[in-house]
């Protein structure tokens, strides 16, 4: 099942409603990424607010999620002891069966495998898992009564949908839809619907009673049977002389379990006059003459019944339709929508409790996704990444949410009438980026013109420059002839190299003031036009403006600072990696390390949860953040070190449908075992192979996929990723106007033709001759939409979306390599050392872009 958005808080205030002090507490499952940790703060703040019970089950994986199932999950059920409960999943579950993977499953013993506990999904991946989406029922709702289409509108559902009279309690799966189920998955829906609603019918898999086309399957209710019989399962060759529908019609009875008769039947032809029963036949008796009389009218010959036979054909064509529709949706490739950090604020704001800890922890969320490629078209570097300013996750849409937080800023943080003055010398009139709050117990949120640069505010200015991933890529700043740009264009904007090695808050005053305008002035002469937002127009247009909130004079981060360092705590860990740590490791592998440790990955994920505590705490503390600080410097010099190395050692092969890097060795290979910073590295190498690619073959070309390995070999495996290379951002709201607009034309279109051809039929009845003009009109209008037809492409659905889940999982099914998927990010596999050679070449036949 699914809740619409314009319901949101209906589940939410129902479990207000009822619980108390007996109740079990509500469990919440968390993935380990920024956004699920910004969501997970909001909902417990929520819950606290309220008084509600509740545990934290952070999981890395799926194999974790199989196990809080199995210890916290299936002990709430009632046939287990329990008494229900609500369980509540952030991040994890969207693409996955739920009910399998937590032991919900109904089986032959236990009908009801819910037991009265109810799952809350909200993620952000796509594509949907529809069984969550359209099925997830208890087992009141899969036996209520049926409306006249079929479909089962009892307990306040229709097809899925949760309406206003639902009661929840009473166990389910229930998927959270942040506008795209009603809007994207009609079709789907229908198809799902129908395919749940079929009678159980065995395909054999034999497509010879289906290779005939629909007219000739329509025909057979009234043409003879065919004298040869067509073989449509293993049985029917058996006994092949017998009557064809008596044989056919006992094992219908026996596969659709005596839906027969239930079955619509066509009613009988009647004549204009009824005749008697010896005219039934439409002839006169035998004395009489055989002309019919005018007054009879002979009626047509009695319908005859399909046979089972014909009923089974259309049965498997028509569930063969609809299983064609789900598997194109779930081959479209994966992408990302709306942040779940931003869709629980809006939880909070419907019940009325937002305020300026819950925005900021959703500004956070929202701002994190960027850092990790994550778009509407999956991970990937962003096309739209000259846009200015941050280059959000989702085209319009991403603009119109995070616009949506801005004025939610301007409404929780109002000015301040007697900083009137001060504010006009800096902050958001003048365009500076704010390094300290107004006052020391200013603890507001502003917007700033935050440049592309990567922790200003903590760093130098060149060093804030060089590793920032977007200037990498613009100025190829792996080779010297990059750095060699750099220093020039510090240069045109006045900084010396001393001043530019400073600590950026310890900058000369001036040149603070005036680097924006430096660099709106100087960035477009080195193709770094979006670098820094626009000029504001009349002082209110903030497109690209990113998010500020200081902490008194104690600290003052931007958004994208806090998910820095937040990415960093969850992927290395809250104390800095020891530079010495490599040393260590090339030793014990001297020392012949012939046992794989961890083989698993078992005692990895129990690490990776423990840093999710860390970074828990530290998103509302602002000294563990700031103490984290150079543990997200360290990370990133390794990218640069990394990516630096691959590129400048020319370690990037380019294979059929993609690009391919390994990482085995150098002083930085213990981070990248972790797959979210690995994903950063191949962010960053994409990135800049990309701006190569454009500026050797020019224009905007489509770019090229990136597969990234890195070798662990305490575990003796390879972690792979793949990132897409055309995607980043997909406008789809300008894609459905344009499908609007077409739509519209063609119904003009359609209402001209009609109107023409009504107007020639007139003028043809007093004229005789065609009427050569409005012939010629008509051509001219089917000339008048030949401007739809471009960006073909990007029309199609699931244009440029990472496929690299669907093509590793055909890997898995064609080969013998050893790959284990548990990874929430389906682009996220792992692979036996000896079997990468063989993983990669299998995968470079396959299409990993949509």
């Amino acid at each position: 099942m699914y809740l619409p958005r314009n319901l949101i808080s209906h589940l939410y205030l129902h479990l207000l409603k009822t619980r108390h002090a007996q109740s079990p507490p509500v469990v919440v499952i968390v993935a380990l990424e920024p956004d699920a940790l910004c969501a997970c703060r909001i909902l417990t703040a929520l819950l606290k607010r309220d008084y509600i019970q509740h545990t934290i089950h952070p999981v890395a994986g799926y194999g974790d999620l199989a196990r809080v199932g199995e210890t916290t999950v299936q002990p709430m059920r009632v046939q287990q002891g329990g008494s229900g409960g609500t369980v509540v999943c952030l991040g994890v579950g969207g693409l996955v069966d739920l009910g399998a993977v937590l032991g919900l499953e109904a089986t032959e013993d236990d009908e009801d495998a819910l037991g009265g506990v109810e799952v809350w999904v909200v993620d952000a991946r796509r594509p949907w898992n529809l069984g969550n989406v359209f099925g997830g029922k208890p087992k009141d709702v899969v036996l209520g009564e049926v409306n006249g289409n079929g479909r089962s509108r009892t307990m306040g559902t229709e097809n899925g949908r949760i309406l206003q009279s639902y009661r929840p309690g009473q166990g389910g799966i229930i998927v959270y839809d942040d506008g795209d189920i009603d809007l994207e998955l009609a079709v789907e829906k229908d198809a799902y619907c129908t395919l749940e609603q079929m009678p159980a019918v065995e395909d054999a898999g034999d497509d010879s009673d289906l290779s005939g086309s629909e007219s000739e399957v329509e025909s057979v209710d009234n043409s003879p049977p065919s004298k040869k019989r067509k073989s449509w399962s293993d049985g029917d060759s058996d006994g092949g002389s017998g009557n064809e529908d008596e044989r056919p019609r006992q094992r219908r009875r026996s596969d659709f379990n005596d839906s027969t008769s239930s079955s619509p039947k066509r009613p009988p032809h009647e004549g204009l006059i009824s005749t008697s029963n010896g005219l039934s036949n439409g002839f006169n008796s035998p004395g009489t003459s055989r002309t019919p009389s005018p007054f009879q009218i002979r009626p047509p010959p009695p319908s005859k019944e399909p046979s089972p036979r014909t009923l089974r054909r259309r049965l498997l064509r028509l569930r063969r339709k609809h299983e064609s529709v789900l598997h194109k949706y779930y081959s479209l490739g994966s992408s990302y929508s709306e942040p779940i950090s931003s869709l629980l604020y809006s939880l909070a704001s419907e019940l009325g409790r937002e305020d300026n800890d819950l925005l900021w922890h959703a500004v956070v969320g929202v701002s994190s996704l960027e850092l990790y490629g994550r778009s509407m078209a999956g991970v990937g570097i962003s096309s739209a990444l000259d846009a200015g300013g941050s280059a959000g996750w989702g085209g319009e849409r991403g603009e119109r949410i995070r616009q949506v937080l801005r004025d939610e800023v301007h409404r929780l943080n109002p000015p301040d009438p007697n900083d009137t003055n001060r504010e006009s010398s800096r902050g958001e009139s003048s365009g500076v980026i704010p390094t300290t709050g107004r006052s020391p117990t200013d603890t507001s949120i502003r917007l700033s013109p935050e440049p592309r640069f990567l922790l200003i505010r903590h760093w130098s200015l060149y060093e804030s420059m060089l590793h920032s991933p977007y200037l990498a890529a613009k100025l190829h700043l792996w080779n010297d002839v990059g750095r060699k740009r750099l220093f020039k264009l510090l240069a045109k904007m006045g900084v010396s190299i001393s001043q530019s090695k400073q600590n950026y808050t310890h900058m000369d005053m001036d040149l603070k003031r005036g680097l924006r305008q430096m660099l709106l002035k100087y960035a477009p002469m080195y193709g770094l036009d979006g670098l820094v937002p626009p000029v504001a127009r009349a002082g209110r247009d903030k497109t690209g403006w990113g998010f500020v909130r200081s902490w008194g004079f104690k600290a003052c981060l931007s958004a994208i600072d806090v998910g820095v360092i937040l990415g960093s705590i969850l992927e290395v860990g809250k104390a800095r990696v020891r530079p010495m740590e490599h040393e260590v490791r090339d030793k014990q592998t001297s020392n012949d390390i012939t046992e794989i440790v961890d083989a698993e990955g078992t005692r990895e994920g129990e690490e990776y949860v423990g840093r999710f505590w860390e970074a828990y705490d530290a998103l509302e503390n602002v000294e563990a953040l700031k103490h984290a600080l150079p543990t997200a410097q360290h990370l990133h010099r390794a990218i640069l070190r990394t990516g630096t190395s691959l590129i400048g050692k020319r370690q990037m092969r380019h294979l059929r449908a993609f690009r391919m890097g390994v990482v085995k060795e150098g002083p930085d290979i213990l981070l990248f075992t972790h797959p979210s910073a690995l994903i950063k590295l191949a962010l960053w190498v994409g990135e800049a192979i990309a701006d190569q690619e454009r500026d050797l073959k020019g224009g905007n070309d489509k770019l090229t996929p990136l597969v990234l390995a890195s070798l662990n070999e305490r575990r003796g495996v390879y972690v792979v990723v793949g990132t897409g290379g055309s995607g980043g951002v997909v406008d789809f709201v300008a894609r459905r106007e344009r499908k609007e607009r077409r739509e519209a034309k063609a119904k003009a279109k359609e209402e001209r033709r009609l109107e023409k051809k009504r107007k020639r039929r007139e003028k043809e009845e007093r004229e005789e001759g065609a009427d050569e003009e409005s012939e010629e009109s008509e051509t001219d209008d089917d000339d008048d939409d030949d401007d739809d037809d471009d960006d073909t492409d990007e029309e199609r659905r699931g244009y440029g979306r990472n496929r690299f889940g669907n093509a590793f999982q055909e890997v898995v099914d064609e080969t013998s390599a050893r790959v284990r998927i548990d990874s929430f990010e389906h682009c996220v596999v792992e692979v036996k050392k000896e079997d990468l050679s063989q993983f990669l070449e299998s995968l470079s036949m396959k299409a990993v872009v949509g």
